[in-house]
């Protein structure tokens, strides 16, 4: 990098790191560093009465006020910060003050990584601190953090910009707090869900993220070329096929956490690459798997958040099994005053006219009830709520319900205005599956680039026999959304998606 597009502080801090090289002081060191204790427990576990305590810990150096031959800094490592008095002349016992003077006061900013040893003690002021005793420097940070300062209460340099907050989220973790407590309480999540599942015998599997045909789901693909094999081959947009396909080899039960990509837009809650869960369990149908659901989810936030009540916005969401049940007939009727049960095509395309919604030639039935649910209806639905028995032209891998041959056995889980999960008694007649790829062919052929691929080493893993299954799949990205009280699904990725800096 040209020293002249530099800022004026980056090339301070260069000259700084240059000058403790001088001083034979290593500002990146290899050894490990030994870490006996974190922030959190040294505040926690303090006893004014216990014996003194000695510990190690390293972080950064978030602020810090020198006042002659005393110093305070605040260090923040993995579990939070805590507060260190460094004294001149303990860091210096010997005739050689420039260390500290030099080193400490002049050679290190805000943002170096240090590491300390000292012991546990209260100041006159209350705070629980710990004296140092010996420092090493472990990590020279050579651009300045955009630390938030205040005056006369108005708080100015903050790190709020979102752009740069997602671009940058090494330093959106660093300086703003509550952002690491998200993914922290993601993780949570997943760990919750995963011992669920574990408790009942359930196996988790991998399956391919590069798929030669992508299935499992009605989405655009993304599109690439595998050199070795001279083929195209996609980026999957569901892991449903391949779990299936577990089924039919004997597995009872198998649940994948599914990185999966699909080639569309992006929103507040849509991302091209996002996490999804899918759990399929043999002899079991919807109605076991609401159940299932809502156990799953009441236990979830119990663990996660001690409650399960959740407030997203202007929302308090209770997560407390039961949940509401209604068909997507029923919903649309109670949103719309319109029963769309028996219509055909042109009587639907006439409701979206009726409504305004709108519509185009390459729609089939299935997606303009589709469109007609999620323009008058979805929204509505606050409280998790399962939408089921959804018309079988939406519902291609679903098994035909038992009770009307024109619905099928689904559910989607609508939580605070939007879909959480989807679920069905799978489809196990191949006979019935081929003639639903089959449909969706003509709808492919039609201009609907959203259509079901046929795969055909599927519908020959039917042909074998798999047995009454139910399966499931919930959105993980959604779920810490709405755990985390967050409204922006970018909120709670690490690393979402963004247009490459100029």
């Amino acid at each position: 990098m040209n020293t002249l597009e530099l800022s004026e502080q980056e090339q301070f801090r260069r000259k700084s790191l240059e000058e403790l090289r001088q001083l034979g002081i290593n500002p990146y060191p290899a050894p490990e560093y030994p870490v006996t204790a974190y922030a959190k427990d040294i505040k926690s576990q303090f006893n004014d009465d216990a014996p003194r305590r000695e510990v190690s810990i390293a972080g950064r150096i978030m602020s810090r006020r020198i006042m002659g031959k005393a110093s305070f800094v605040e260090l923040q490592d993995a579990t939070g910060r805590i507060q260190l008095y460094i004294s001149r002349d303990d860091l210096c016992p010997d005739e050689n003050k420039d260390l500290y003077n030099v080193v400490f006061k002049k050679l290190l900013d805000i943002g170096d990584y240090i590491g300390i040893k000292g012991y546990v003690f209260r100041t006159q002021m209350g705070e629980i601190s710990v004296h140092v005793e010996t420092l090493t420097v472990l990590a020279k940070s050579l651009r300045p953090l955009p630390i938030v300062k205040y005056k006369d209460g108005v708080a100015y340099d903050e790190f709020k910009d979102p752009e740069l907050r997602y671009r940058q989220r090494y330093v959106d973790l660093v300086v703003n707090e509550g952002v690491k407590d998200i993914f922290l309480k993601r993780t949570q999540i997943f760990n919750s869900m995963r011992n669920f599942f574990n408790e009942r015998g359930y196996i988790e599997v991998d399956t391919p993220v590069l798929q030669s045909i992508p299935g499992g789901a009605s989405a655009r693909p993304f599109t690439t070329h595998h050199n070795a094999l001279d083929i195209p081959m996609y980026l999957r947009i569901a892991n449903e096929l391949y779990l299936k396909r577990l089924i039919v080899g004997g597995f009872e039960g198998v649940y994948e956490f599914s990185r999966n990509f699909r080639n569309e837009g992006m929103d507040r809650t849509h991302n091209p690459e996002f996490t999804v869960m899918e759990i399929y369990v043999s002899y079991k149908d919807y109605h076991w798997m609401m159940n299932f659901t809502e156990q799953m989810l009441e236990r979830v936030c119990l663990e996660v958040l001690g409650t399960t009540e959740v407030k997203v916005g202007e929302n308090t969401i209770s997560f407390k099994a039961p949940f509401r049940r209604v068909t997507m007939i029923e919903a649309i009727k109670e949103n719309t005053g319109i029963d769309i049960s028996g219509m055909d095509e042109d009587q639907l395309r006439d409701v979206c006219k009726q409504l305004h919604i709108e519509q185009d030639k390459t729609m089939g039935k299935g997606k303009l009830i589709d469109e007609i649910f999620g323009a008058t209806s979805e929204s509505k639905y606050i409280q998790p709520t399962f939408i089921i028995d959804y018309p079988i032209e939406m519902s291609p891998l679903c098994k035909r319900h038992r009770d009307n041959p024109e619905l099928t056995e689904r559910f989607e889980l609508m939580v605070n205005g939007k879909e959480l999960a989807n679920a069905y008694s799978e489809l196990n007649d191949p006979i019935d599956q081929r003639d639903r790829f089959e449909e969706q062919l003509k709808l492919s052929e039609k201009g609907d680039d959203e259509a079901m691929f046929i795969d055909q080493d599927f519908l020959r893993a039917l042909e074998y026999g798999m047995p009454p299954t139910s399966g499931m799949g919930i959105g993980m990205d959604r779920l810490a959304m709405l755990l985390t009280g967050q409204t922006s699904i970018q909120e709670v990725l690490l690393f979402p998606q963004m247009r490459p800096e100029l």
